[in-house]
């Protein structure tokens, strides 16, 4: 299969008030949509705020009308924290979290359901438990989970999750202690990466509870993305559609990030929000102002894919 048709690059969530002026213009004309903007420039968006509350049905179908003008874009999409973290929920909860993501997969724009587990998460019998109820009770949808506990990594938890097929989150965190580190593990169709920033000093400090964008406040090198833009291919030969997710949101650094894995990965020059470029220099020698596309993977109209 075709680069162009399996991976996809995007930023985690759209509404940060801190990229007015620096991923977003700061004079917006009237209908201005975040996600409508970014879908110029990016295949795939992670919808952060399904981890805080569900989203609304038709909420769900406003946001797939402004992506629309992208045909290859697809959402993906954090579980509610109340079943990852605080693990008490109810029948009522369930049928909520569904709604949001039936409304999605309703349009052909939900392209994975992420289960992200805090690093406290580690793998024993109770837990591995408990992840199996959790997969049964959402396995009407493309599911992925994400663990930050290196105890997680043993064939046996790659075994499991292909017998249920889970997909695995790829991630790159500071590792300390025990964390997971970096891999490129694919465990179902779904593969999935996501990249949080290697703020060591911010990760589990007091400063980063009460400050919790700082702990996202890292951009990568170019250097740095080298290994993961081949972990990408790595995890892309092994599934039907990759997903690559930058979570270092902090003052449009994850914009950044992307923009430059999409260079990475293709060879090309990519789009670039104006804005970007007096903030990210490095980025001006890969941008190409006068590109057409939405969706950066996408081939020419002319042009089978």
């Amino acid at each position: 299969m075709a680069i162009s048709q399996v991976m996809r690059v995007g930023p985690a969530g759209w509404s940060y008030q801190d990229w007015s002026g620096i991923v977003y213009p700061l004079r917006r004309g009237r209908g201005f949509h975040e996600a409508a903007y970014l879908a110029d420039y990016f295949d795939t968006i992670e919808i952060n705020t399904s981890f805080y509350q569900p989203v609304r049905p038709e909420l769900g179908k406003l946001w797939v009308r402004k992506v629309e003008h992208n045909p290859r874009f697809l959402f993906t999409a954090k579980l509610w924290h109340r079943f990852t973290h605080e693990r008490q929920t109810s029948a009522e909860d369930e049928l909520a979290a569904r709604e949001g993501f039936d409304a999605l997969m309703a349009e052909g724009k939900l392209g994975a359901v992420l289960m992200q587990f805090p690093w406290s998460f580690k793998y024993d019998p109770d837990n591995r438990h408990y992840l199996i109820g959790l997969i049964l009770r959402f396995r009407a949808y493309p599911l992925v989970v994400e663990v930050r506990h290196g105890s997680w990594n043993q064939p046996e938890v790659y075994e499991l999750l292909r017998e249920w097929n889970v997909g695995f989150c790829n991630i790159d965190q500071p590792v300390i202690g025990r964390s997971l580190k970096p891999s490129a593990a694919a465990t179902s169709p779904v593969g999935y990466i996501r990249l949080h920033g290697r703020n060591y000093d911010s990760w589990f400090s007091e400063d980063a509870k009460r400050q919790p964008d700082e702990r996202y406040n890292y951009l990568y090198s170019a250097a740095e993305l080298q290994p993961w833009a081949a972990r990408t291919r790595n995890v892309s030969d092994q599934t039907e559609s990759t997903f690559v997710i930058t979570n270092n949101h902090y003052q449009g650094k994850a914009i950044a990030n992307a923009l430059q894995l999409i260079h990475l990965l293709t060879g090309k020059p990519v789009r670039v929000p104006p804005e970007m470029i007096s903030h990210y220099p490095e980025l001006e020698s890969i941008a190409t102002p006068d590109s057409v596309a939405p969706g950066l993977f996408s081939a020419p109209k002319n042009q089978a894919t």
